[in-house]
């Protein structure tokens, strides 16, 4: 994909049959069907040989190429195509040759050729179906797989809209080791987004191990880490010594904090309300999931603020290392500083058909992208704020206090840059929407406690 994903049904309109014109609507249906099956090609190649030889009168020069008529047909047409378009060159090749007196003998032979020709062009034809069906068979299969492994996405989860695009590499396929999974649970909404190591049906049976893990764990364990961990232990009793799969596992628990664990892959993009893009460096480094026990490093969380018109971006390395014919990689963060807009789905819609225009309109490697925004207001009032003078009020979602987690969050950069330093999660100050700084347009101003 390469092939893009888009979730969905499709809803037939049933009809009523009329008598006054439901044979006029029989003949339009079946018109486009008919015109199919006409071999309008072969028929030009014969017609164009039977002109020649009406305007030059050069008899057995030109009635061989008749079989060229059939042998095309076989390409693009079933057996009965071919033989039609066969039997149309032998009668043409007789009439031709009557005119132009050619000798009996020679007629004969140009008469074998087109008929065997045209035989082992119908039994070439017949095969070309069958195995057309068995393709078609195939990828109905792996179809309904991907369709089992990686379930369509509602456009919106919890407090989120959400997107989704996905593209296998072997297009014919329609599945890949690409990974990911969008959940509203107890504990919030969860996500993940990864790449397991190699292709083909090994990857495709690793991911659907991941995916089945991180389901259960994502509603049964209130920690993120502890989510991370059951994948880790599945992982470790199930894979190779040489296998691996990078992951992002995030989540977004009632607490209003974006939970994000990030697993040796590459760092998602976080667009802020005001339009700048963050790239969310791990502020600890962690090793693939499955190569724990090798390393000996356990995951780190990053807790980070998701306020009110914020997006994040989730994706693969097929992505961020597609090429172009000069070999240069498709820029992420300027492209989704270009389409960037309210509405998810178009964004990612810009984002894939601008990355297939990239690298020529085929995929060398799986990509996935996942796109989540924040609507504003999306989350009601605190049920204990008061609206008293003297009582002060719920702090608004998106609000830093004093009193948060001491795990340290990558400080937001400017413009399509990475985070480039560490802010302790206990401020000694209160960040609050609507302040602005002098001279800086859609940044908090800070009020000193």
């Amino acid at each position: 994909m390469s092939q893009a994903r888009d979730h969905g049904g499709a809803h037939w309109p049933v009809r009523p049959f009329s008598k006054r014109g439901g044979h006029a609507s029989a003949r339009r249906r079946a018109a486009p069907h008919l015109a199919a099956g006409v071999p309008v090609l072969p028929v030009l190649v014969v017609s164009l040989v039977v002109v020649v030889d009406l305007v030059g009168g050069a008899g057995m020069i030109w009635l061989p190429l008749l079989a060229a008529g059939p042998a095309l047909a076989a390409t693009t047409n079933g057996p009965r195509g071919v033989l039609c378009v066969g039997l149309l060159a032998a009668v043409l090749s007789v009439a031709l040759g009557t005119r132009d007196g050619v000798h009996s003998r020679d007629m004969a032979a140009v008469l074998s050729a087109i008929v065997a020709v045209s035989l082992a062009s119908g039994l070439a034809s017949s095969l070309r179906g069958r195995r057309e069906r068995v393709l078609a068979d195939v990828r109905s299969v792996a179809e309904a797989a991907q369709h089992a492994l990686l379930k369509p996405v509602s456009e919106t989860v919890g407090p989120f809209r959400v997107a989704v695009r996905y593209s296998a590499a072997a297009a014919e396929a329609r599945i890949g080791g690409d990974l990911y999974a969008l959940l509203s649970t107890p504990h919030g909404v969860r996500l993940i987004v990864g790449d397991v190591r190699g292709k083909g049906l090994p990857a495709v049976g690793t991911a659907a191990l991941v995916l089945g893990v991180f389901r259960e764990a994502a509603y049964d364990e209130p920690d993120l880490l502890d989510v991370v961990a059951r994948i880790e232990r599945s992982l470790t009793r199930n894979l190779g010594g040489d296998d691996f799969v990078t992951a992002v596992v995030a989540g977004y628990p009632p607490s209003g904090r974006l939970e994000v664990v990030n697993c040796g892959h590459a760092p998602p993009l976080m667009v802020r309300a005001c339009g700048d893009i963050v790239t969310l460096e791990p502020t600890h480094p962690t090793p693939p999931l499955g190569l724990r026990a090798l390393s000996g490093q356990a995951p780190a969380l990053q807790a980070l603020p998701f306020t009110d018109g914020d997006q994040l971006l989730l994706y693969t390395d097929g992505v961020t290392e597609a090429r172009d014919h000069g070999r240069a990689f498709y820029p992420l963060a300027e492209g989704l500083a270009r389409h960037v807009c309210d509405e998810p789905a178009r964004t990612l819609t810009a984002l894939h058909d601008e990355l297939l225009a990239h690298v020529g309109g085929r995929l060398h490697d799986d990509a996935a992208l996942l796109l989540l925004r924040k609507p504003v207001g999306a989350e009601p009032a605190e049920a204990g704020e008061s609206a008293d003078a003297g009582e002060p009020a719920a702090a608004e979602p998106g609000t830093v206090e004093p009193a948060m987690s001491e795990r340290v969050v990558p400080e937001a950069a400017s413009g399509a840059g990475r985070g480039s330093g560490l802010l302790p999660a206990r401020l000694p100050f209160t960040v609050r929407r609507g302040a602005r700084r002098p001279g800086n347009s859609g940044r908090p101003l800070p009020d000193q406690a």
